[in-house]
């Protein structure tokens, strides 16, 4: 499918782009974004009907005052059935490619509908829930699509220490900012608007008694270097996430440095960035305290709406 740049060329009164992202977002030619659209996707995305009991919407797992996901460290889904990975963080997620954990799904037309199907999430057939909104599926995929896309974040303090405010981080926060893109080599993976390569990664996460109960992207390749690779998720609003990580096995910020710090869990498919780093308990609470720092308000519809 061919795609283009839409989001500010939509209209010359179109939304303001929040502080550090990026003005422009991949729209599909034949699913623009307009008012009517995001409507109906926000009406769908909180609407209990689209699960087999009526016990869970999207809104659900995807809190919007989490910046669209949970405490859990597994999703929940109909029948407090307990998944397998933790609940994605929805934020900016219109500016990403490849979705899920595994990134099984090429579109957000095609993911948008995959947790109202899925038998441990909502165990609804797309034919019910067609019945049920009076929508048809490809309707309601461009519309929670649509919806998915107005879910942004920016407007952090780090946001505005690279847009030249030098009083917007402290010296903790700056000392942080330098490990970030030196001896910490975040930014090896966490880069851009986004804070992410939008690839997959071994770092040991959910290796135990020699193997990966759960493979990640191979699952999807069939690759065996795949083995135990997940999405770089942003770390935009990172603070407002915990637990971390795809199976949500690390408590805190400062259980993730923690984890870096060792250099990951060896196992035969690690990334070969994953190198132990040496830090100071001073550079790890700077890490901690820049990661905080780049927590902004959140937006959702069209026009956007301040999730407060």
């Amino acid at each position: 499918m061919r795609w283009f740049l839409l989001w500010a060329g939509i209209a010359a009164a179109g939304p303001q782009t929040p502080l550090g992202l990026d003005a422009y977002l991949p729209v599909p030619p034949d699913n623009p974004i307009a008012a009517e659209t995001a409507a109906l996707g926000r009406a769908l995305f909180f609407d209990a009907r689209l699960s087999r009991d009526g016990s869970v919407s999207c809104a659900t797992c995807h809190e919007p005052k989490r910046a669209f996901t949970d405490t859990r460290p597994l999703a929940t889904g109909i029948g407090a059935q307990v998944g397998t990975r933790r609940t994605p963080a929805l934020v900016n997620r219109g500016y990403g490619r490849a979705f899920f954990w595994d990134g099984r799904a090429g579109t957000l037309e095609d993911q948008v509908l995959k947790p109202i199907e899925n038998p441990i999430e909502m165990d609804l057939p797309l034919a019910e829930a067609a019945l049920r909104t009076g929508h048809e599926p490809a309707v309601m995929a461009k519309a929670l699509a649509t919806y998915v896309r107005t879910i942004r974040t920016g407007g952090s303090r780090y946001d505005r220490f690279l847009a030249g405010d030098r009083g917007a981080l402290d010296e903790r926060e700056q000392l942080g900012l330098r490990l970030f893109r030196g001896k910490a080599q975040c930014a090896s993976c966490h880069l851009g608007p986004n804070l992410t390569d939008e690839r997959f990664h071994n770092t040991g996460i959910g290796f135990r008694d020699g193997r990966f109960a759960d493979p990640g992207r191979a699952s999807v390749t069939g690759a065996a270097g795949d083995t135990g690779a997940f999405k770089t998720p942003t770390l935009r609003n990172a603070a407002e996430r915990a637990p971390y990580m795809h199976d949500g096995s690390l408590a805190t910020l400062e259980d993730v440095i923690e984890h870096y710090d060792k250099g990951g869990i060896e196992n035969l498919h690690l990334d070969t960035e994953m190198q132990p780093l040496q830090l100071t308990a001073d550079e790890k609470a700077a890490l901690v305290a820049l990661l905080q720092a780049m927590t902004g308000p959140v937006e959702a519809g069209w026009p956007p709406e301040r999730i407060e």
